[in-house]
């Protein structure tokens, strides 16, 4: 696991991408607006298992730099809806194309089942980080 971290972490990032000062917890916020499409604050913030003022807070910084944008929801005006700026949005998909292509690879060959197995592995490798951690 830790030398597929590193690999992963070794994927070239433009420069442009490069030149934001991303940390991961930017990697994750704009991974899930990328594959999954514009969300919510609230949304997102569910996805992550962050309070929504952690992630309000990254999408303001991420809008100053002008990777992120609001707005409103055409359905419900109250709402905001975010979304990666279309200028932004080759970079970051050529930053996270990389590993999106990996997991295809990876993945592929599996069976549906065998694809669950290997996901509820992983979740079960999570919780068992945070148990660790809770009583560590």
């Amino acid at each position: 696991m830790p030398r597929m971290v590193g690999r992963a972490k070794r994927l070239p990032v433009p420069e442009r991408v490069r030149s934001l000062e991303l940390s991961p917890r930017h990697l994750s916020l704009l991974a899930l607006l990328l594959f999954d499409g514009p969300a919510t604050v609230n949304d997102l913030a569910a996805r992550l298992e962050v309070a929504p003022t952690t992630v309000s807070l990254m999408v303001g910084e991420l809008s100053r730099k002008h990777v992120l944008e609001r707005r409103e929801d055409d359905a419900d005006r109250r709402r905001r809806i975010v979304s990666i700026t279309a200028e932004m949005r080759p970079e970051i998909q050529d930053w996270l194309a990389g590993s999106a292509a990996a997991w295809r690879t990876a993945l592929a060959p599996l069976t549906p089942a065998e694809r669950r197995t290997f996901v509820d592995t992983l979740l079960t490798y999570e919780r068992a980080l945070d148990d660790q951690g809770a009583t560590g």
